[in-house]
């Protein structure tokens, strides 16, 4: 069971998620350098960072008819919504709320992205932020559901909504042991809400950037925080989800939780870097055609596990 947080945790959550963010930022980066055969020194993890005092200071693009407010709006949902997903993830067997329906309020949050980006996409009134919106749409068309059906084949192994109820359930043997099918739609859809590596189709190089295209300044900063955020976010809801939380032998509970996430962190980094960016109409083809059946098929495993007790 998961206490409730104390107050401390209001900016602990927060204050990881960016320090978790900031550390995928890095690997990315050195992984980057070490791929275009460059060394891989301290400058070159810590350069993407370095951009962020300038970013604040530069001044944000203007565009003509563009519509300021839903523009700024869409900005600002999606790293937000990235930060109020952790409210529910338990660290160390402490959340900030432990909500009753805690699955449901981080699939909320990451549906919540949707909106935001699309309205960041069609706040500029230009060509490629829009087309770069709607392919986020096309994108989480393919992704959400098989996602949704996994976020349940956990829930209904758990018989429970609560994140902790879901990591206590899972008694030594983790869910991603025997629904590996669930785990892995899960990982593909956090990539997709990130969209990062090769979900990076609605900020796609052949639009200039698309969503990305036309911000700059700080509204920059904010979508390009948001994209690691969740990364970072979607990492840390993995581990009570599918990798038994925060239990293990020989360190603390917050020891397990943030070395879990580490690793699931710096997994999702690394296949960043292998993968090639798919485009959208393609992805919804295979989600519809193979993810989904597959889905549904690992969510009645728990069902009929939980039927026969």
């Amino acid at each position: 069971m998961v206490e409730a947080g104390a107050w401390w945790t209001l900016l602990a959550a927060p204050a990881m998620l960016v320090a978790l963010a900031g550390l995928a930022v890095a690997g990315h980066a050195a992984l980057e350098a070490r791929d275009a055969g460059r060394s891989v020194s301290a400058a070159a993890v810590v350069r993407p960072l370095l951009g962020v005092p300038r970013a604040l200071v530069a001044q944000p693009r203007r565009l003509p008819a563009s519509d300021v407010a839903l523009w700024r709006a869409g900005v600002v949902t999606v790293p937000v919504a990235a930060v109020l997903s952790t409210l529910v993830i338990p660290f160390g067997g402490v959340a900030v709320a432990d909500l009753s329906v805690g699955v449901v309020w981080f699939n909320a949050m990451e549906v919540l992205t949707w909106a935001g980006l699309w309205l960041a996409g069609w706040g500029p009134n230009a060509s490629f932020s829009l087309v770069g919106g709607y392919r986020f749409l096309a994108q989480g068309l393919a992704y959400e559901l098989p996602l949704m059906f996994a976020l349940i084949s956990a829930a209904t192994g758990a018989q429970s909504l609560r994140v902790g109820d879901i990591a206590a359930a899972q008694h030594g043997l983790w869910y991603a042991v025997w629904m590996p099918v669930a785990f892995v739609v899960y990982l593909a859809g956090v990539l997709a809400f990130s969209f990062l590596g090769p979900f990076a189709y609605p900020a796609g190089r052949d639009l200039a950037g698309g969503v990305l295209s036309d911000t700059s300044g700080a509204d920059r900063l904010l979508l390009e925080a948001g994209r690691w955020l969740w990364l970072a976010a979607g990492s840390a809801m993995a581990v009570p989800l599918f990798l038994g939380g925060d239990t293990g032998p020989g360190l603390t509970p917050w020891g397990w939780s943030l070395l879990k996430t580490l690793l699931v962190l710096g997994a999702l980094v690394w296949v960043l870097r292998r993968l090639p960016v798919i485009r959208a109409d393609r992805y919804v083809e295979f989600a519809w055609v193979v993810l989904i059946p597959l889905t549904i098929v690992q969510a009645l495993v728990p069902a009929l596990v939980d039927l026969n007790r």
